[in-house]
């Protein structure tokens, strides 16, 4: 696990950026506090943040190899975890490699000089990764199938730049002649759908390697991308003969990942939130580590907090269970910190719990299990369930459809009906944008006037919806939100906020294996008997305490709604807004007025006004260099 930063200079002479590299990377020290280091030649830079986690004393970065007569032919550094490495490692030794190191980062170089690009396919974990051929003379980057890990790219007329973090690029934005203008449609994205959407960032010139593909490029010359990731949730019928099978092909391919998961020469924690995802996979790792250590967090306010039922889960699994409470105050002062580790700002107000419990679960432990994915993999959104509810919408004809959505218009609000009406005269395509909206154009345009219709959310679902034509209808929310509000939301929080701590953070559900099954599983036991994830339940019914097999997802609930509405957080949100140099982007007086109008009741602006605020937040520390968000250079033990 480390923290990559390179450049491929576009005339040779690679050696005069590397004062550049060696001042950028203190950046992301967060994500590799155990050492740093650099390596060039003439045409690349390489430099690394890492946190040992295996082969602590062996396995560093840059890491060079060859085959015999041409020792030394690649350069390489990765950020992640490949946790079949031992299993390749065997494979390829069978084919006559050797291997220098025990760790899981040199099985890729020496498995790229096998099988070439295509070695992805053969990698099971999480990673984003860089391959110099001094030969060939080429950089090959790649990022994993789901985007657990981030990758960054810029490329100027001095050379191509990546890197695991976009503030390292910023930094070097004078060495590279980078323009750092903001991108106005990158910006509606953000506003539209809380987080900026793959390729995107926020800056033009800085874009994103997209999760499930790899990228190659010559000095002097442009990325060339392709795709080697496509989830395809095949139709398929299962008779009641064959349900058990399938059942039991979950179970296994589970506690197969959370096996390989728990791989480590370090202690391996789990987070804790009292769902059936957090619990399955603490249970799983229970196995393999009897003296599991388990963390949740949760807030004071009666209905948004977890830890209850989370405390019963750990007793029922028998784990020791830590708890961290955060207090609005310590809410507030986190989020500067919060939006300099995430590069780009998400507008979700479960970031800050997350920050929390994940400083908590440091002081233990150096690699955590958690539950992402499952929700989209096995179908547990309950939004999941709307295409049953809307059946009988698809048997009327078109003409009389419409008419239906034109008589839901002019229907009174809150109203009985009237929003069935309206999203019954909708395709699929239409009302489902990804799991995350905060606005409807009318209210993005009250806040930001130059917003466009063609930048709506429609121009970054379309091209998605295009390639499920052929799947069922869960299948095709499934597989949108893969591609929007997992990679864009989930995954991206799950990694800077854990990494802001030095804390590797595994996903157990997003594991090819996994994967493979899950896209298999037919319609009618994803969404099934009243309950989501149907068949990830009965898989787990012998491994899920009872209390949790069937209780409703909550997650990190945040009471956003009251603070910003009480004393808590509406005075921080006014003076956040009055001090934003941000009119050229927001309304501010209309933002102010929306956070009134959420104070007195009028509406509920709270997801509203957070995507703002935390844009401001963001835009003050990385734009204006305004606000310091008194970030510190923490050092840990390199062994917990």
């Amino acid at each position: 696990m480390c923290g990559l930063l390179g450049i491929l200079s576009a005339h040779g002479q690679a050696q005069t950026f590397v004062s550049a590299i060696e001042s950028a990377l203190p950046c992301m020290h967060h994500r590799g506090p155990d050492e740093a280091g650099t390596w060039h030649d003439n045409d690349a830079v390489f430099g690394f943040n890492r946190l040992s986690i295996i082969d602590l004393a062996h396995s560093h970065q840059p890491l060079q190899w060859g085959p015999e007569g041409q020792e030394n032919r690649y350069a390489m550094t990765f950020n992640g975890e490949i946790y079949n490495y031992l299993e390749l490692r065997e494979e390829l030794q069978a084919l006559g490699y050797h291997f220098n190191t025990s760790g899981d980062g040199e099985p890729i170089v020496v498995g790229y000089h096998h099988w070439g690009e295509k070695v992805v396919e053969h990698l099971r974990g999480m990673f984003g990764i860089a391959i110099w051929d001094s030969v060939d003379h080429q950089l090959f980057l790649a990022r994993d199938q789901f985007g657990i890990k981030p990758l960054y790219y810029a490329t100027t007329e001095k050379g191509t730049v990546f890197a695991s973090e976009k503030k390292c690029i910023l930094d070097m934005a004078d060495a590279l002649g980078l323009g750092l203008d903001l991108d106005r449609r990158a910006i509606e994205h953000y506003v539209d759908l809380q987080y900026v959407p793959e390729p995107e960032s926020l800056h033009q010139e800085i874009r994103r390697l997209e999760s499930g593909c790899t990228a190659t490029v010559r000095p002097g010359e442009k990325l060339v991308h392709s795709r080697y990731f496509r989830p395809q949730f095949p139709a398929r019928k299962v008779g009641p003969a064959g349900e058990q099978e399938l059942f039991d092909r979950i179970t296994h391919a589970l506690e197969d990942s959370v096996e390989k998961h728990m791989r480590a020469d370090v202690t391996v924690g789990s987070f804790l939130s009292g769902g059936i995802d957090s619990t399955a996979i603490a249970a799983l790792a229970k196995r393999h580590n009897p003296n599991l250590l388990t963390f949740t967090t949760g807030f004071e306010r009666e209905g948004y907090s977890e830890v209850d039922v989370a405390r019963e889960s750990a007793e029922a699994i028998g784990v020791e269970h830590i708890v961290k409470i955060v207090s609005p105050e310590e809410y507030a002062d986190a989020i500067p910190k919060i939006m300099w580790y995430l590069d780009d700002p998400v507008a979700d107000p479960s970031l800050v719990p997350l920050y929390f419990v994940a400083q908590e679960a440091r002081k233990h432990v150096k690699v955590v299990l958690s539950g992402e994915g499952a929700d989209e993999l096995f179908g547990g959104y309950t939004i999941y369930k709307e295409p049953l509810s809307l059946a009988p919408f698809e048997k009327i004809p078109g003409p009389l459809r419409r008419g239906l959505g034109q008589l839901s218009r002019i229907l009174p609000e809150g109203m009985k009906g009237k929003s069935l009406l309206e999203r019954g005269s909708q395709t699929m395509e239409e009302r489902y944008y990804g799991n995350a909206r905060s606005f409807n154009f009318e209210q993005m345009q009250r806040i930001i006037p130059w917003a466009r219709k063609d930048w709506d959310h429609r121009e970054v679902t379309a091209g998605i919806y295009a390639q499920s034509q052929e799947m069922d209808p869960v299948a095709r929310m499934q597989h949108l939100d893969l591609f929007t509000w997992m990679r864009g939301d989930i995954l991206v929080k799950a990694d800077k906020i854990n990494m802001a701590h030095s804390l590797e953070l595994r996903v157990p559900f997003l594991d090819k294996e996994v994967f493979h099954v899950a896209e298999t599983i037919p319609y009618d036991l994803k969404i099934s008997h009243g309950t989501t994830k149907y068949a990830l339940r009965k898989a787990m019914e012998s491994i899920v305490p009872a209390h949790v097999l069937h209780r409703k997802k909550l997650g990190f609930p945040v009471p956003m709604r009251h603070w910003l509405a009480g004393d808590e957080l509406f005075g921080w949100a006014q003076d956040t807004i009055r001090e934003s140099d941000t009119a050229e982007i927001f309304d501010k007086n209309e933002v102010l007025a929306m956070l009134t109008e959420h104070r007195n009741g009028h509406s509920d602006h709270s997801r509203r006004l957070w995507t703002v605020l935390a844009f401001m937040v963001w835009h003050g520390i990385f734009v204006e260099k305004r606000i310091d968000p008194g970030i510190e250079q923490r050092e840990y033990p390199v062994e917990l």
